[in-house]
C-alpha cells in the first residue's frame, strides 16, 4: 500500500461524508483510508459504511483523547509506506494523490504539507476565515503561502510523513493544540526534511462561525508557549507578532479618543485587509467578513499568547489550553 490516509473525527459525521465522497473520485488510487472517531457522541459508522465498497476504508471508535492520540491510534493500524494527516471537515480534490505521487517520485521528502483553500460551497463566514488565515498580513505566510516569513511547517490538516519517521518520533505527543507543530519541530530536530507541495491542496473548511474561530486561535496562541518551552529556538518573530498587534492596536485604540487621528491607522489595516480580499478574487460580502476575521484571528491568538505567557511566566504553571472541553461548540 502506497498510502495510508488517517482522518481522525469527532461529531462530524456530515463533514465525512463530504470528505469521503471526495475520496472516492481520485484519479490515484493506491491508498487505504482510516477513520478513527474519538469519542464521539454522534459517530459517524453509518457513513463509513456507506462508502465500504467503493474505499479501502476502516473505522474505529476509542475514548476521546485529542487528535493526536487519535492520528496514532490509527497509524498503528496503518499498511502504508506513507501517512497523510486530513482534518475530517476537509474536501480533496480528485487529481490530490496523483499530484503527492508524483512530487514524492521525482523528489523524495521525509515529510510534506500542503496548502488549502476555500470550496465555493462554503458559507460566506467559512470563506472569510479561509481568507484570514491564508493571508500574508494576518499570518505572514507560514501556512503555505508563497510569502513567508519562515521555513514551512506542515499542518495536520493536510500533512504527510513517512511511516519510518513517524515512527522514529514515536508520533504525535499528547499535546492538545499545537500536536501537528510539535510533531514537525521533533522531525526536523532529528533531521527529517520537510517541503511545501503547492499544488496539492485541500478545501478546509475551518470553524463554522467567529466564536468557534476564537476558541480555536485562542488555543493556537496558547500552545506557542507551549512549542517554546519544549522546543529551544522555536519561537520566531513571526509567533510575536499577534500579540504585539494586540498591544498596540489596543493603545491605539483607546489613545484615540485623546488624539482622535489616530483612529485611521486600524481603519487603513482593514482596508488594507479589504482589498486584499477582493484582489483574490473574494466577493464585497466575503471581504467585509474577511476583515472581521482577520481581527478576530490576530485579538484571538495574541491574547492567547499573552495570557500562556503570563501563566508561565508569573505563575509558573505550563499553559494546558482554553476551551478543551467545549472547543467545538
Amino acid at each position: 500500500m502506497r498510502f495510508s490516509v488517517i482522518i481522525p473525527v469527532f461529531n462530524r459525521p456530515d463533514e465525512v461524508d463530504e470528505l469521503l465522497k471526495s475520496l472516492i473520485e481520485q484519479t490515484y488510487n493506491d491508498f487505504e483510508v482510516i477513520v478513527v472517531e474519538d469519542g464521539s457522541s454522534l459517530p459517524c459508522r453509518d457513513v463509513v459504511d456507506k462508502y465500504s465498497d467503493k474505499l479501502n476504508v476502516r473505522y474505529f471508535y476509542k475514548k476521546n483523547g485529542g487528535p493526536g492520540l487519535a492520528r496514532n491510534f490509527g497509524a498503528e493500524k496503518a499498511n502504508g509506506e506513507y501517512l497523510i494527516f486530513l482534518d475530517s471537515d476537509c474536501i480533496v480534490p480528485n487529481s490530490y494523490f496523483e499530484l503527492v505521487n508524483d512530487e514524492l517520485t521525482s523528489n523524495y521528502v521525509d515529510f510534506f504539507g500542503g496548502p488549502d483553500a476555500t470550496h465555493h460551497s462554503f458559507t460566506s463566514i467559512q470563506k472569510a476565515i479561509g481568507y484570514s488565515m491564508t493571508s500574508f498580513f494576518t499570518t505572514g505566510g507560514i501556512r503555505g503561502g508563497k510569502l513567508k516569513l519562515e521555513r514551512f511547517t506542515p499542518r495536520s490538516f493536510n500533512m504527510g510523513v513517512s511511516f519510518d519517521a513517524f515512527r522514529a518520533v514515536n508520533g504525535f505527543s499528547n499535546m492538545r493544540f499545537g500536536e501537528d507543530v510539535d510533531l514537525s519541530l521533533r522531525l526536523f530536530e532529528k533531521g527529517y526534511k520537510s517541503r511545501l507541495f503547492p499544488a496539492a491542496f485541500v478545501y478546509h473548511k475551518r470553524r463554522t462561525d467567529f466564536r468557534k474561530f476564537f476558541k480555536q486561535v485562542f488555543n493556537s496562541g496558547m500552545a506557542r508557549i507551549n512549542l517554546a518551552i519544549n522546543h529551544k529556538g522555536a519561537l520566531k518573530l513571526v509567533h510575536l507578532l499577534p500579540s504585539g498587534f494586540v498591544v498596540a492596536m489596543s493603545a491605539i485604540l483607546v489613545a484615540s479618543f485623546f488624539f482622535p487621528i489616530l483612529f485611521v491607522l486600524p481603519i487603513l489595516y482593514s482596508l488594507m485587509l479589504f482589498v486584499d480580499s477582493l484582489v483574490k478574487g473574494n466577493g464585497f460580502v466575503v471581504g467585509l467578513l474577511g476583515v472581521v476575521a482577520a481581527w478576530v484571528q490576530l485579538y484571538g491568538y495574541g491574547l492567547g499568547f499573552i495570557y500562556a505567557l503570563w501563566l508561565w511566566m508569573v505563575h509558573g504553571t505550563k499553559p494546558q489550553g482554553a476551551f478543551v472541553k467545549n472547543f467545538y461548540r
